[in-house]
């Protein structure tokens, strides 16, 4: 090796780029420095920004939303379950059972992420028994068909218990929880036996002592202001 034939490695050393020769060096014109203020014109929105007010893309309604519950699941069809089978990847033990973790293990899925659903896509040949989230009709029939068996592990939704409506659904709903529906008038009181006679006065009559004077004691009759008696007239 020489020393004229010393040299850096490749890409180490560039050419230093010449700006401001031209419109088709890329750097042309102002050279790369830009424009005076917003590109002294008017008329110009730098990145969405108008000037200070509510900018296009933020007046524009919203569509969708974002289910923070659902939960993210693997869909793994029986085809390609039966190819890892065959390719030696997937070991299915005799009474054992296949889950998440072991199509993780055996190069089938990548992540567990929250689960994995079984589709019945594919033909399978062996017996297997599966143990997933959740699991399509079509699955569970050609695995039960060879003699496997697919444990669900979701939960299935209870049936939600139909409420009544219309003008009585109050009453109704308060019966079913053994409450006492409000605005019900108060029950009737017990039948007294016919041989027992209530010590109360009855109703509609006054006691002796409010009744009424006899008819023929009669108040005089008055006339005129205060109730005073007329002038020339005596009281009967």
């Amino acid at each position: 090796m020489k020393l004229n034939q010393i040299a850096d490695r490749p890409g180490a050393r560039k050419t230093r780029q010449r700006i401001g020769r031209g419109i088709g060096s890329g750097v042309g014109k102002t050279g790369g420095r830009g424009g005076k203020g917003q590109t002294a014109r008017s008329g110009v929105r730098i990145k969405g920004f108008e000037g200070g007010q509510m900018p296009l893309h933020r007046r524009l309604p919203k569509r969708g939303f974002n289910n923070v519950f659902a939960k993210k699941l693997n869909e793994v069809n029986l085809g390609r379950v039966q190819a890892a089978i065959d390719s030696g990847h997937l070991h299915v033990e005799a009474g054992g059972e296949v889950d998440v973790a072991l199509l993780v293990n055996a190069g089938v899925l990548r992540r567990a992420h929250d689960g994995v659903r079984l589709l019945g896509d594919g033909e399978l040949k062996t017996k297997v028994s599966f143990v997933v989230y959740g699991a399509s009709k079509s699955a569970v029939a050609a695995v039960e068909k060879l003699g496997g068996s697919v444990r669900v592990l979701a939960k299935k939704p209870e049936p939600a218990a139909e409420e009544p409506k219309g003008k009585n659904a109050k009453r109704l709903l308060a019966e079913a929880r053994g409450e006492k529906p409000k605005g019900e008038p108060a029950a009737a009181p017990a039948e007294k036996p016919k041989g027992e006679k209530s010590k109360a006065p009855a109703e509609g009559k006054k006691p002796a002592a409010q009744q009424a004077a006899p008819k023929g004691d009669k108040k005089p009759q008055t006339s005129g202001k205060g109730g005073k008696p007329e002038k020339g007239k005596n009281p009967e």
